[in-house]
């Protein structure tokens, strides 16, 4: 099956679902409900480690739940919860589901299925999510859904990380293909350059000339750019200015980053897309004691309305994993954003505002004398603790070099700490991390 031209007579963009409420015309499949991955074992042997390292709060315990990012219980309002609005993806004339699919860690194929019966449109993988998993069972979920209904995201990575911007041409190709034949689709909606820190990976001449040559083949129709790294509002500035990419993928969330919204109003004007990722701050309201059940309740989608209250956004993508999670989430689907939900927004940032390493900062890195990439240190250890995805943070801190893991911060005076803007005390987490991701 070959993409649609953007100028055939044909619209490219994917049917709307049948009904008023956007259920799909093969409506009627009903998932079953995803298996919990049990991990007792590590939890034990995680706690044991906590202990040795030293414990920020009273007890480390509640970091090691099985349920990242949901709420302290479902509302019974969520259940069979759908895709109430969609919105232009830029110029490519496809309309994206407002609450969109992440599959950084999706095993359930079934979840997939459910997702689009429910109107979710757009689906955003990396063969380096689950060492090529993600992109199995999201292929599996897609099977029998005619293809022009879905837009289908992955990035330029292998299962071992992202490629880096000396990667020949037919490297580039090669791992695309990779994606296809993993998804089992003849094409590609958008290759995104994952991650992106440096204007020299964002302009990489043989990445730009794969990408021209996968578009000739059929293989791929648009080019995008992802960034949630202490560069981001420059390499978003200069990915926007430079006319190259139809779609950018940002680390946004509430109340962070004020420069953004000038480059996602240039975007929008220019035909360029914005997909949102990062939304929930961390999703640290699973952890935190101090929200009532209500708030719990409310979290995802005060943080959901608020980055959708952008005008210039097309929409957000969050990870999920299973059926309660596409339940909680896409409740949120069209929903203005209240007064209220700005209030739990704030009350949330005063909580975390000591705690949270934010996406995108990167004001200590300068300050380690042994080079640990802090930011992304601490973001794996949110992967392990908050997101369920324990396997995902482990094999990215393997990558990293001995010599610059946290271990240096053992007799180290943690010169990192007076460079951070919110106080946080970067050697007991990144000294805790280690412990935790060591583990394997």
């Amino acid at each position: 099956m070959r993409p649609p031209a953007l100028d055939d007579a044909r619209d490219p963009t994917p049917r709307r679902p049948a009904d008023a409420e956007g259920r799909p015309a093969d409506a009627g499949r009903r998932p079953a409900d995803a298996g919990r991955r049990a991990f007792l074992k590590r939890a034990a042997v995680g706690a044991a480690a906590f202990g040795a390292a030293g414990c920020e709060y009273e007890s480390q315990l509640f970091l090691l739940r099985s349920e990242p990012k949901r709420a302290g219980a479902p509302r019974p309002q969520w259940a069979e919860s759908r895709v109430r609005a969609w919105r232009p993806l830029g110029a490519t004339r496809f309309a994206m589901s407002d609450i969109s699919f992440g599959c950084a860690n999706l095993a359930n194929p079934e979840v997939v299925r459910a997702a689009i019966d429910r109107g979710v449109t757009y689906f955003d993988t990396s063969p380096d999510y689950s060492r090529e998993g993600s992109e199995r069972a999201l292929g599996d979920g897609i099977r029998g859904t005619p293809r022009e209904r879905l837009f289908i995201a992955s990035k330029l990575c292998t299962a071992d990380g992202h490629l880096p911007a000396d990667t020949p041409v037919a490297g580039v190709m090669a791992a695309v293909e990779g994606s296809l034949r993993r998804l089992g689709t003849d094409y590609l909606d958008l290759a995104h350059i994952h991650a992106c820190n440096d204007l020299e990976r964002l302009l990489a001449p043989t990445f730009h000339e794969a990408v021209a040559r996968l578009r000739e083949q059929g293989k791929l129709r648009f080019m995008g750019v992802s960034s949630h790294t202490p560069r981001l509002e420059q390499v978003m500035r200069a990915a926007v200015d430079s006319g190259r990419f139809d779609v950018i993928m940002v680390a946004y969330n509430f109340d962070e980053w004020p420069a953004l919204d000038g480059i996602f109003r240039d975007a929008h004007a220019k035909g360029v897309g914005v997909v949102a990722m990062k939304t929930l701050k961390g999703a640290r309201h699973t952890a935190l004691r101090d929200f009532t059940p209500s708030e719990r309740e409310s979290f995802a989608q005060a943080a959901f309305a608020w980055v959708l209250s952008n005008p210039h956004v097309s929409g957000l993508v969050v990870s999920i994993d299973d059926q309660r999670q596409l339940d909680e989430y896409l409740a949120a689907s069209g929903a203005p954003v209240t007064p209220g939900d700005v209030a739990l927004l704030r009350r949330y940032d005063r909580l975390v505002a000591n705690d949270w390493c934010r996406p995108g900062c990167g004001e200590c890195l300068e300050a380690c004398p042994a080079g640990v990439p802090i930011d992304d240190v601490l973001r794996w250890a949110t992967y392990y603790e908050h997101y369920r995805h324990e396997r995902v943070a482990i094999e990215a801190y393997a990558t990293v070099a001995a010599e610059r893991r946290a271990s240096a911060c053992a007799a180290c005076p943690a010169p990192c700490e007076p460079a951070c803007p919110r106080g946080i005390s970067i050697r007991a987490k990144l000294r805790r991390t280690h412990a935790l991701l060591m583990l394997a």
